[in-house]
C-alpha cells in the first residue's frame, strides 16, 4: 500500500518528522510491525539490529613489564529496547560500520588497562577471568552508545621473542613430554602385548585348525578303510552266519541221533535190565517163599513127629521111675500130680525144640552154629535120674 512501511525482523524503522518520539527523541522507533508513513511529510531510515563482530589486536604490557600481543574478538549488537535503539541511531545511523571500529577501540583500551594489572601467569592461565573483567568494565560505556556485548573471546596471547611463556611452560612441557613418553611406552608395550596376544591367538587358531584338520583326515581315512573293508566284512559275516547255521544243524542232527540211540539202545537195555531185575526179584521172592514154606513144612513135620513121640517120651520118663523108691503124699492126688509133671516136662521139651528150629538158618543150623533138631536127636532123650518136682506134690527118688 502506498505510504505503508514495514521493517525487517532484524531492523528498527526510524521515522522522523511530525511528532517527536517517546521521551523527547527526534524520531519514532517502530520494530516488529508496519506503520503508515505520509510521504514528503515523514522520512524513514532503518537501523540494523543484527549481530556485529569486531576484532582487537593489541600489544599490552603486564604488571611484570613483559609485552604481550593479545588478539580478541568481540560479538555485539544494538540493544532491543527503544533507548538503546535511539542512542545507537543518533550515533551510527548515517555510518553504521563505525560501530565495529568504535567497539574495537573501546575494548582495546580496557584490555590494555586490565592486562597491565595482571601477571603473565594469570593472563595465560585465567583467560576467562580476563575476558569477564573486560566485559564488566566496558558494559557501562557500551550501554551509553546503545550497544550490548554478547561475548568476548581471547584468541591468542604471544610474548614475541622474549620466550617468557615458553620458559614458564618448560616444566609443564617436560612433565607433559615425560607423560607423553610414558604414555607412548605404555602404548608401545600395550601394542607389543596386543601383537603377542594376537600372535598367540593366531598360533592357537593354527594349532586348533591343524588338529581339526587331522581329526577330519583321520575320520575320512577311517571311513574309507571301513568302506574298503565293508565288502570282505559282509562276506565274512555271511560265511559266519552259514557256519553258524551249519553248526546249529549239526547240533540238531547230533541231538536227534542221540535221541535215536537212546530210543534204540539205551531204552531197550534199561527195559531189559529192569525186566531182569524184576525177574531176579521175583525169583528171590519165590525162593524166599519156598524156603519159608519148606521151613514151615519142616516145623509141622517136626511137631507131628514130636507129638507122635510124646507118649514115648512120657513113657521113658515114667520108666525112669520104675525102680525108684517113691513116697507118694496125698494119695491119688499126689499120683495125679506126678503124671501131670511128666506131661508138662514133655511139653516144655517140645517148645524148646520148636524154638531151636525157629532160630535155625536155611541150612538147618542155629544162629550160634550149634546143630539143629534134625542133627541132634539126643534132645529128644529124657535123662534118667533127673529130679522131678511136680507143681502140687512132692516126689522123693532114691
Amino acid at each position: 500500500m502506498f505510504g505503508y512501511r514495514v521493517p525487517a525482523p532484524d531492523e528498527a524503522m526510524l521515522i522522523s518528522g511530525g511528532r517527536r518520539g517517546l521521551g523527547g527523541a527526534p524520531f519514532r522507533v517502530v520494530t516488529g510491525h508496519g506503520k503508515f508513513v505520509l510521504p514528503v511529510f515523514r522520512k524513514v531510515r532503518f537501523l540494523t539490529l543484527s549481530m556485529c563482530e569486531s576484532e582487537v589486536t593489541e600489544t599490552c604490557v603486564t604488571r611484570q613489564g613483559i609485552a604481550l600481543h593479545v588478539r580478541a574478538v568481540i560479538a555485539f549488537k544494538v540493544g532491543n529496547d527503544h533507548e538503546s535503539i535511539i542512542n545507537a541511531g543518533q550515533r551510527f545511523l548515517s555510518d553504521q560500520d563505525q560501530m565495529s571500529v568504535l567497539t574495537g577501540r573501546i575494548f582495546a583500551g580496557h584490555l590494555r588497562a586490565i592486562i597491565g594489572s595482571m601477571t603473565v601467569e594469570e593472563i595465560v592461565t585465567e583467560r576467562q577471568k580476563l575476558a569477564a573483567e573486560v566485559l564488566d568494565t566496558s558494559k557501562t560505556e557500551m550501554a551509553k552508545i546503545g550497544l550490548t556485548v554478547d561475548s568476548l573471546q581471547i584468541q591468542s596471547i604471544d610474548d614475541g621473542d622474549t620466550g617468557y611463556i615458553d620458559a614458564m611452560s618448560a616444566p609443564h612441557k617436560a612433565a607433559i613430554q615425560r607423560q607423553a613418553q610414558i604414555a607412548q611406552a605404555q602404548a608401545t608395550q600395550a601394542s607389543v602385548e596386543a601383537e603377542q596376544a594376537a600372535a598367540r591367538n593366531q598360533a592357537e587358531y593354527a594349532r586348533q585348525t591343524a588338529i581339526v584338520r587331522a581329526e577330519y583326515s583321520a575320520e575320512v581315512d577311517r571311513a574309507q578303510a571301513k568302506a574298503a573293508q565293508a565288502g570282505p566284512l559282509a562276506q565274512a559275516d555271511a560265511q559266519q552266519e552259514v557256519l553258524a547255521a551249519q553248526t546249529e544243524l549239526a547240533l540238531r542232527q547230533a541231538k536227534l541221533r542221540q535221541q535215536q540211540l537212546v530210543a534204540e539202545i539205551v531204552k531197550p537195555a534199561e527195559a531189559e535190565a529192569e525186566r531182569i531185575r524184576i525177574l531176579a526179584a521175583a525169583d528171590a521172592q519165590r525162593m524166599k517163599i519156598q524156603a519159608e514154606a519148606a521151613a514151615s513144612y519142616d516145623r509141622v513135620a517136626l511137631d507131628r513127629m514130636l507129638i507122635d513121640q510124646l507118649p514115648q517120651i512120657v513113657k521113658e520118663a515114667a520108666g525112669g521111675l520104675a525102680g525108684a523108691n517113691v513116697n507118694v503124699l496125698n494119695g491119688a492126688d499126689g499120683l495125679g500130680e506126678i503124671a501131670a509133671g511128666l506131661v508138662s516136662q514133655g511139653l516144655t521139651i517140645l517148645d524148646s525144640v520148636r524154638q531151636n528150629l525157629g532160630g535155625q538158618d536155611s541150612d538147618g543150623r542155629r544162629p550160634d552154629g550149634r546143630p539143629g533138631a534134625s542133627e541132634d536127636s539126643s534132645l529128644l532123650q529124657l535123662p534118667s535120674g533127673e529130679e522131678q518136682k511136680p507143681k502140687n506134690g512132692r516126689v522123693d527118688v532114691d
